[in-house]
């Protein structure tokens, strides 16, 4: 029979003495060594005189506070999209770039426009001259007619020549209109003061109709946009005063439903909730933040949080029983200001003693 080696029998000893101080801290836990003391519970050492620092174990019904994640939005959005199918020559402008009313966004190939234009003024020209000659026509033959050297068919004729030449100007000059104001287009213009949130085309790309170059957004009047199931969303009500938490800034916030979407997602079975905040230095659309609700309430036993003690994992308290202090440990939950909920480990009525030095 082979024997053991020396490193490994101290290697054995080592763990055999921690396995064993673990089972003595256990049954010492326990209160397997003071007698006439109930399983889990220890006496402390001292003056069995009442200690001025006692809670009650008190049952209350708390909300059950849910928090439901959203995104800060803007209440005025802007996509900003060509009116024409053009090739984009120039984007000005990247996410989180701030532009001011009337700046230039982007810019489409105008060249084909331009011929049009070029196209249209030498169709004016040749109006305006066919008009002009048309009155001059109109002139003479009025004052020959005036003198009965024309005739009165021949005279209406000239009249209706020049008629028909003022409209042919005025068509000309509709059709050069219209094409400068498709080439004004062309150029894609801020309606305000706001805040670059997506550039969504490159140049070369072709713009399109109502399809957006880039998403703009006011700094002004946020909302946080946030998906409540419709089991809670009917909690709510417009006007009604909840918390909000923008964790990228580290702050809370009270602020108000600004608006409830009337329909239910049929796949996620949740309802749109609008909530107006407030100035908060530092926001911006596209933040990430929680709506915190209550939705409904359970029966919760509560002490004071001054009361927990931690011993490694452990989460104890001191209960005044018989006269004496003996440690007891619990299970907690859910902090309710300077309270904390116990899950298991205490009775209502019970006892425990704060340690308000404690309180953070």
């Amino acid at each position: 029979m082979s024997q053991i080696e020396p490193k490994n029998r101290n290697k054995i000893v080592s763990i055999s003495i921690a396995v064993l101080a673990l089972i003595l801290l256990l049954l010492y836990m326990q209160g397997s060594f003071v007698s006439k003391v109930s399983p889990g519970l220890s006496p402390q050492s001292g003056a069995s005189k009442t200690p001025g620092n006692m809670a009650v174990v008190e049952k209350k019904q708390v909300d059950d506070i849910l928090a439901w994640p959203g995104t800060v939005r803007s209440r005025t959005v802007a996509n900003i999209a060509p009116k024409m199918m053009a090739r984009i020559i120039e984007v000005k402008v990247n996410a989180g770039d701030k532009v001011k009313k009337g700046d230039l966004i982007a810019r489409l190939d105008e060249r084909d426009i331009k011929a049009q234009e070029n196209a249209a003024l030498a169709a004016l020209a040749g109006a305006n001259a066919q008009a002009n000659r048309a009155q001059a026509d109109e002139q003479r033959t009025r004052s020959l007619y005036s003198k009965e050297a024309a005739t009165r068919e021949n005279f209406d004729a000239v009249v209706a020549r020049a008629k028909e030449a003022k409209a042919s100007v005025n068509q000309a000059a509709s059709t050069v209109n219209e094409i400068r104001s498709h080439l004004a287009d062309t150029l894609l213009l801020a309606p305000f003061d706001g805040i670059v949130v997506k550039r969504l085309k490159e140049p070369g790309d072709m713009g399109l109709p109502g399809v957006p170059v880039v998403t703009l957004q006011t700094p002004q009047g946020l909302r946080l946009e946030a998906e409540v199931p419709n089991t809670c969303a009917g909690h709510y009500s417009i006007g009604m005063d909840v918390t909000v938490r923008i964790d990228t800034l580290g702050k809370t916030a009270s602020a108000q439903i600004d608006e409830i979407g009337p329909e239910v997602d049929p796949q996620t079975r949740t309802q749109l909730i609008k909530i107006a905040l407030p100035a908060i230095e530092g926001l911006q659309p596209g933040y990430f933040g929680w709506l915190e609700q209550a939705c409904g309430q359970h029966e919760a036993l509560l002490i004071p949080a001054s009361a927990v003690q931690h011993i490694g994992q452990l989460e104890v308290v001191k209960v005044w029983s018989e006269g004496r202090e003996l440690m007891r440990h619990i299970r907690t939950g859910k902090t309710f200001g300077d309270q904390i909920e116990v899950i298991s480990g205490l009775h209502a009525g019970e006892s425990v003693i704060a340690h308000p030095q404690q309180a953070q």
